[in-house]
C-alpha cells in the first residue's frame, strides 16, 4: 500500500512538472499576428511579449508597432512570415491568400484564424478566441466582463435628433471614396445614433458633387490619417460639390480614430462611447467636440 501511494504521489507531481514545463514551452512559442484587431486583442490580454512580427495594418499599441512587419494584411507571403521563425500565426480572416497561409502550415506552422467580421456584437467572441487560443481564458473572461458592460451601455443610448453623417476613407495615393453600407463605417456611424447619408450605395466608392450636393451631409467624418492624406482640412472643405452640403457650410468635421472605431477590437466600444460624447455636445452647440479627443484605454 505504501509503495502504491509512493508511487501515485510520484505521478501526481510528474504530471504536475510536466503540465508547467509545457506551460513554459508555451510561453516561450514565438507568435506572429496577423489583423490589426487580432493584434488589439493580444494586447488588450497583455500577452504582446509572445510576438515576434506583425502585418501592416496592426498598428496600435506602440509595442505592436515597434514589431517587425511581414506586409500587408491581403497579399502575405510565406517567405516574409518565415524569416521570422515563427511556431504560430494567429490571424484575423481577412489574412490573404489562401495559398499563403496553407504554404505555413505546410512548412509545420500552426495557424489560428479568428472569425473577424466589422460588427460589435462580434468582439466578446473575437476575445473569446484569442484567449483561448493563447490559453488566457481568466483574462478573456475579465476582458470580455468589461467590454460586454460598455456594449450594453451603447445599446442603451438614447436616440439622437436626425443627422445625416459622411465617412471619407482617405490614404495616400488613394481617391477619397465614401463609406456605404455593409461597411464598418456605417456599423460605426448607425452605432453611435447618426444617418448614414450614403447608405443607398453599397461599399466604399468616390462620389462626385451632385452625388455629394443631393444626399447633403449635415457632418463628415475621416480620420488624421486621412486629412493629411488630402492636404488638411482646408483642401477637405475644398472638396466638389461639398461647399454645397450643410457640413461644408457649417464646417463641421469630427477627426476620427479610424483604427480603433472600425477594427472593431476591444478599444472600440470605448471608443464608440467617446464619439456620442462628442456628437452629444457638438448638437448641444459645443464646437469643442470638433477637436480630437485622446482614444481612452482598455479597461
Amino acid at each position: 500500500m505504501t509503495m502504491t501511494r509512493g508511487r501515485i504521489g510520484q505521478a501526481v507531481l510528474l504530471g504536475i512538472w510536466l503540465c508547467m514545463t509545457m506551460s513554459a514551452l508555451a510561453d516561450d512559442d514565438r507568435w506572429v499576428v496577423l489583423g490589426g484587431d487580432i493584434a488589439e486583442t493580444v494586447a488588450a490580454l497583455d500577452a504582446t511579449d509572445r510576438l515576434v512580427g506583425r502585418d501592416d495594418t496592426s498598428l496600435y499599441p506602440d509595442e505592436v508597432v515597434a514589431l517587425p512587419s511581414v506586409g500587408y494584411l491581403r497579399r502575405l507571403s510565406a517567405e516574409s512570415v518565415l524569416s521570422l521563425k515563427p511556431d504560430h500565426i494567429l490571424a484575423s480572416d481577412d489574412a490573404a491568400p489562401a495559398e499563403t497561409l496553407d504554404q505555413l502550415r505546410a512548412a509545420g506552422v500552426s495557424v489560428e484564424v479568428i472569425e473577424s467580421p466589422d460588427t460589435l456584437s462580434s468582439i466578446p467572441g473575437k476575445v473569446k478566441a484569442v484567449a483561448g487560443t493563447l490559453s488566457l481564458d481568466a483574462r478573456g473572461r475579465e476582458l470580455i466582463a468589461s467590454l460586454d458592460h460598455e456594449i450594453e451601455a451603447l445599446a442603451a443610448l438614447p436616440e439622437l435628433p436626425a443627422t445625416r453623417a459622411m465617412f471619407i476613407l482617405s490614404h495616400g495615393g488613394m481617391t477619397p471614396m465614401v463609406a456605404g453600407r455593409d461597411t464598418a463605417a456605417q456599423e460605426m456611424l448607425e452605432t453611435v445614433g447618426l444617418e448614414n447619408a450614403f447608405s443607398g450605395m453599397e461599399g466604399y466608392k468616390p462620389v462626385g458633387a451632385e452625388a455629394l450636393a443631393r444626399q447633403a451631409p449635415q457632418l463628415v467624418l475621416i480620420s488624421r490619417r486621412g486629412l493629411d492624406a488630402l492636404g488638411g482640412e482646408d483642401a477637405l472643405w475644398a472638396m466638389p460639390g461639398l461647399d454645397m452640403t450643410p457640413a461644408g457650410r457649417d464646417k463641421r468635421l469630427l477627426v476620427v480614430d479610424d483604427q480603433g472605431l472600425l477594427g472593431f477590437g476591444p478599444r472600440t466600444p470605448s471608443l464608440l462611447l467617446a464619439l456620442r460624447e462628442r456628437l452629444d455636445a457638438l448638437l448641444a452647440g459645443d464646437d469643442t467636440a470638433l477637436l480630437e479627443r485622446e482614444a481612452p484605454p482598455w479597461t
